[in-house]
């Protein structure tokens, strides 16, 4: 078992490895390694295309991430007072759109926000005539369709946060005279934190490294993973990588610290 652990390991570490060794290449094959440079690197935070789809990404996934984080939370504090059949049905719902390839997320968002927009850009144009703002993909669109999905993810990772905690905790609460707002406070909330937190970095990292349902609601809007996805088209280039690399070590450092402020807030 050690030995297959060890394989599988591999398997999945040694092309990320590679993506980092080759972003130091000195030439501009991807496939021959012909010296350690850092000119891509440089090529790269000096390119105004990939820095301004880095800047879209990071403003949509954070804007996502925070809605996500919003709404999940209520809903599954509230799913907590819902029992019987309700509580299955709303169960279902959760977990079908976890489920739902991002394909068809993509391509439904696009034809109901398209089919909005249709209703709404006249309607604005007969009330405020022809300088009226007219409703178009773009960020908001982004920040929509990755909000709703990863919204299911918040609440299915902050409901089984709730399920383990101390019901008598709320209970001693309400005895003792505190309203139900205060008691999500200074009781629930402290407690639920550390499932917040993981569901906001959950929810930032699929929406920043979502293409799928970027690609269909993006509009003239360039993600850092469309930008990518354009440019690996015409091959890969130690440009990639570099950009692949970056992404590593950001995710990385924001997994670490995740977990000092989780050991922290545990102190």
């Amino acid at each position: 078992m050690r030995i297959y652990a060890i394989l599988v390991y591999l398997f999945l570490y040694i092309p990320i490895g590679i993506i980092a060794l080759f972003s130091f290449n000195a030439g501009r094959h991807a496939a021959q390694f012909t010296g350690f440079s850092l000119q891509w690197y440089g090529t790269v935070l000096s390119n105004p295309f990939v820095i301004g789809a880095l800047k879209t990404s990071v403003i949509v996934a954070l804007s996502s991430a925070a809605l996500a984080t919003l709404s999940g939370t209520l809903a599954a504090v509230a799913l907590q007072g819902v029992r019987g059949r309700m509580r299955a049905f709303y169960d279902a719902l959760i977990y079908m759109a976890v489920m739902v390839p991002g394909i068809v997320i993509g391509i439904a968002t696009l034809i109901a926000l398209v089919t909005v927009f249709d209703v709404l850009n006249p309607m604005l144009s007969g009330l405020f005539g022809e300088g009226a703002p007219r409703l178009a993909l773009g960020k908001g669109s982004l920040i929509a369709a990755h909000g709703l999905f990863t919204m299911a993810l918040v609440t299915v990772i902050v409901r089984a946060r709730l399920q383990g905690m101390d019901r008598a905790l709320l209970e001693a609460s309400s005895d003792l005279g505190a309203p139900p707002m205060r008691s999500f406070l200074q009781i629930t909330l402290p407690q639920i934190a550390p499932a917040v937190l993981a569901g906001f970095l959950l929810s930032f990292t699929f929406s920043f490294d979502d293409f799928i349902i970027a690609f269909f609601v993006a509009g003239s809007e360039t993600t850092l993973p469309i930008y990518v996805f354009s440019s690996i088209r015409r091959g890969v280039t130690p440009e990639i990588n570099a950009i692949g690399t970056m992404v590593l070590v950001a995710s990385l450092l924001t997994l670490v610290s995740a977990q000092v402020i989780l050991r922290r807030r545990a102190r």
